[in-house]
């Protein structure tokens, strides 16, 4: 969400790699913040400015053995970026340990020019990949959908943007394998993820005016609003066993995010009809996007503001074992430049996210081990 996808939106601002590059064949030596972080191990950095002038907004296969980010490659000398996110998948190196240690055969399965964001593995289509995409060049917009008074904290919702789907057998880049399953190219719809069970497409659209969260029912292809309230509710997840949807929120209109979750409900057939019982997880002056479910289902990891909009962090909460209790709240990151968009993996052994800790100050991939918060301080 600075120069990385918007929450989960496309971040119109300079970027991108030649198409033909070549892939990577190992990830960069791995680098350490420079103090013990609350939350989590040693960092690798899985993606390289060399190649990608900024990569983000990365999550895991369902088996674990790939990830799907957006990135800009780096021209080749005397060439232009690309101004668009492209959209990658790679495969997971392990070490003798079969711990994650790089990425290896990053490849490209976006066309070439457009927008695109939000990938997602679909979890019970083998090597089939969602994601939203424009498919080709977005037209001009007037106005950014979200930006931070006059910082580059910018973003737009090209109309165009719709979700797609592909057999990553299939994917060569172009638009030929891409098949759309949300949006018609008259308001832009994105942010999409799919339930645990592979039922129900999540995601955000515009066609409303503001945005709105609505579920597909792949099964009968009724389209279900969960979230109709007002200002931007945006970048939804289902919990790991598909009763509760997580998501940020604009609700006030101040640009100030902030995180929310909602119980689902289903008829006797097993059909959404609908969510509930909305809870406000952060209320606070700060910018909190990105959450995202530990597959336990008890914790949300998010990025905030709180420690200033230069150095966003990754904080997380515990939701509450009982309803009339609280939730714990606590610091994950803590490393100079922007750490953002955690994910982790299937197990929850492994925090995958953006940040910028690397000498030249671009957002790339990170991985590190998760510590829970029996093995780490409360957050200040």
């Amino acid at each position: 969400m600075f120069a990385v996808a918007s929450f989960c939106l496309v971040s119109f601002v300079t970027s991108a790699v030649a198409l033909g590059a070549p892939p990577v064949a190992s990830a960069p030596p791995a680098q350490a913040a420079s103090a013990a972080e609350p939350g989590v191990g040693k960092a690798i950095q899985l993606t390289s400015p060399t190649q990608f002038i900024k990569a983000g907004e990365n999550y895991f296969s369902p088996s674990g053995t790939q990830i799907v980010f957006q990135a800009i490659e780096r021209p080749a000398e005397g060439e232009v970026a690309d101004e668009f996110y492209s959209m990658f998948v790679a495969d997971i190196v392990f070490d003798a340990q079969q711990h994650p240690a790089g990425v290896t055969n990053i490849r490209r399965v976006s066309p070439k020019g457009s927008a695109n964001t939000c990938g997602w593995f679909h979890p019970t289509k083998p090597n089939t990949l969602i994601f939203a995409s424009t498919l080709v060049a977005p037209t001009a917009e007037e106005a950014p959908g979200y930006q931070r008074g006059t910082s580059r904290y910018r973003w737009s919702f090209p109309k165009e943007m719709r979700i797609v789907e592909v057999d990553l057998a299939k994917a060569d880049g172009t638009a030929t394998p891409l098949q759309t399953i949300e949006g018609d190219g008259t308001a832009y719809v994105a942010e999409g993820s799919v339930s645990p069970d592979g039922r129900f497409l999540l995601f955000c659209s515009l066609a409303t005016g503001e945005g709105d969260i609505f579920a597909r029912d792949l099964k009968t292809g009724v389209k279900v609003p969960l979230v109709m309230a007002r200002g931007y509710d945006g970048g939804p997840f289902f919990s790991p066993n598909g009763k509760q949807i997580v998501y940020r929120s604009d609700r006030n209109g101040d640009s100030l995010l902030q995180v929310y979750i909602a119980d689902l409900l289903f008829t006797s057939d097993g059909s959404l009809n609908g969510a509930t019982n909305e809870r406000q997880l952060t209320a606070n002056e700060h910018v909190n996007w990105c959450p995202f479910f530990r597959p336990d289902g008890k914790t949300i990891v998010y990025a905030s503001s709180e420690v200033g909009h230069s150095n966003y962090e990754v904080f997380e909460i515990v939701l509450p074992a009982a309803p009339d209790a609280a939730a714990t709240r606590r610091r994950v990151t803590e490393a100079g430049g922007a750490d953002v968009l955690p994910a982790f993996s299937p197990d929850g052994k492994w925090l995958l996210w953006t940040g910028q800790r690397n000498d030249a100050k671009s957002s790339q991939l990170y991985l590190a081990p998760y510590s829970g918060p029996s093995a780490a301080p409360s957050a200040k």
